[in-house]
């Protein structure tokens, strides 16, 4: 999520978009990220956590190709709005999932260890993202953000079938 998220706004620019395009872009796609919130877990409860975070890997995915379709404004917001969700419903249905996975008292060190993985992942990302941006251009970036995605959805398939029980 970072790395597109990172490159975004620096995209619209390069793409001739207004500065005021790329703020609103990107403060919405903030408001998507944190807005569902308000709902994630009692979707967890209901339709439990792997499948939240399909949801939120589909809609990353979905985000990816609003991208690919186009570089006008549309295209970039839809792309960080679906972006937002997606990485909500990831993150929060993934650290249930971690939690789940754990004697309480290895929580804590686990949910630790995970964050750090996570958070300098992301710092990488956002790196790497730039870079990429500017050597080869935002479709690329696009493109490449499905490696990550891919990893994430066999990490997903992987483990919904070696806990069969953690699907409910």
């Amino acid at each position: 999520m970072n790395f597109l998220m990172t490159a975004a706004p620096l995209a619209m620019r390069l793409c001739g978009l207004s500065q005021e395009a790329a703020n609103l872009g990107l403060q919405w796609h903030v408001i998507a990220m944190y807005a569902p919130s308000f709902f994630t877990g009692r979707l967890i409860t209901r339709f439990g956590a792997p499948r939240v975070v399909a949801a939120g890997l589909a809609l990353i995915g979905a985000a990816v190709v609003a991208g690919l379709l186009g570089q006008d404004v549309g295209h970039f917001w839809g792309s960080l709005i679906l972006l937002g969700v997606g990485w909500n419903f990831g993150f929060v249905g993934a650290s249930a999932l971690v939690l789940d996975c754990h004697r309480p008292e290895e929580r804590t060190r686990v949910q630790s260890l995970n964050d750090f993985i996570v958070f300098g992942t992301m710092a990488a990302g956002s790196f790497a993202s730039g870079g990429l941006l500017t050597a080869h251009g935002w479709n690329t970036v696009l493109w490449v953000s499905l490696a990550p995605l891919a990893l994430a959805v066999a990490a997903l398939a992987i483990s919904r079938r070696a806990h069969p029980a953690a699907v409910s």
